[in-house]
């Protein structure tokens, strides 16, 4: 006789205008029968996003559905459903994304952790659980990623395909978020995954990662951080100027943490004067730079960086890849286990 399963992660989706997709993200996290609830935070959205939800529950009592009037962001979002949460452990899931059958069973088996994650497969946008790609071939691994590998592991140059480890949905242990007063970074709109793993991970939390697919992503072109608005990335150079501050640090962390500020800096700089050029012009948006010289070499490198990605051929699409492809298990800062 197999011994009952206890419900105890406590999926949290956030959502903003996402009533054509959130109906898979929600069944998917229902069907998972180590799911106690699922929390959806509808930020403000300006379609029937919150319908859309409550339409996939079924009636289902672990679906919890609240109602931002305004838009704060996914960071703000997800500490709203971290105050109402019931569930032993955390787990994120987008709201344009879905859970792969027995997920949670896999990843709750994974001894020694405070946050585990797994593969992720990337799919259409017109994707369905029920119609996916074949999935890839992986090597079998179990990874343990301290801060300076997961820093490293981040690092995707422009015009590349990106390669990011920040796109993990790990679950988290609850009482370890609360015992070191861990939340998101409400500040950030971009990059509040990667925020919080770096402090978790800067507080000692033991990080895992399997190589085993465990959840599919919706691939939109439009997602690629390019896109984001210059505000985004000032935020979140802040954010990566403040991991410096972090007490304890490594040497190598230090390292990484800020060759990791000194690129997202030059996104910003060069963001910020794409803006001011839109708005004044070339000839003014340079005045202006040359008022600030210390902005000059990474405008110009990221401006010539762009001009050369441009030139090379558009990378593959991801659309049936993984974010962790075959060997790819094989960081330099982790201890792999077969």
């Amino acid at each position: 006789m197999s011994t009952p399963v206890t419900p105890s992660v406590s999926v949290v989706i956030t959502a903003y205008d996402a009533a054509a997709t959130i109906g898979d993200a929600v069944r998917s996290a229902l069907a998972e029968p180590e799911t106690a609830e699922v929390i959806v935070v509808d930020d403000a959205s300006r379609d029937a996003t919150a319908a859309a939800a409550e339409a996939a529950g079924r009636g289902d009592a672990r679906l919890k559905v609240i109602r931002c009037a305004v838009n704060g962001g996914p960071a703000a979002a997800r500490n709203r459903a971290l105050e109402v949460a019931v569930g032993t452990f955390v787990a994120v899931l987008d709201a344009d994304d879905f859970l792969l059958p027995d997920r949670f069973a896999r990843l709750l088996a994974v001894p020694d952790w405070d946050m585990v994650a797994d593969n992720i497969l990337f799919v259409a946008e017109a994707a369905s659980p029920a119609a996916l790609p074949p999935l890839p071939p992986v090597t079998p691994a179990l990874v343990d990623i301290d801060l300076a590998g997961f820093v490293r592991a981040n690092h995707s140059a422009r015009g590349t395909n990106r390669q990011e480890w920040g796109f993990l949905k790990p679950v988290m242990r609850r009482d370890f978020l609360d015992a070191q007063g861990l939340r998101y970074d409400e500040a950030l709109r971009l990059g509040e995954d990667y925020d919080l793993y770096v402090r978790m991970l800067q507080k000692g939390a033991r990080f895992r990662v399997s190589a085993q697919v465990g959840y599919a992503a919706r691939w939109r072109a439009d997602s690629l951080s390019s896109r984001h608005r210059t505000a985004d990335l000032k935020a979140l150079h802040a954010a990566a100027r403040a991991h410096l501050a972090l007490p304890g640090l490594s040497g190598e962390a230090r390292r990484v943490l800020d060759a990791h500020a000194a690129e997202l800096r030059q996104r910003f700089l060069l963001r910020d004067f794409l803006d001011r050029r839109a708005r004044v012009g070339r000839a003014g948006a340079v005045l202006s730079a040359l008022a600030r010289p210390e902005t000059l070499v990474p405008v110009t490198r990221g401006i010539l960086s762009d001009k050369l990605a441009a030139r090379r051929p558009s990378p593959p699409s991801r659309i049936g890849r993984l974010l962790i492809e075959g060997d790819n298990t094989d960081n330099p800062q982790a201890i792999t286990h077969p």
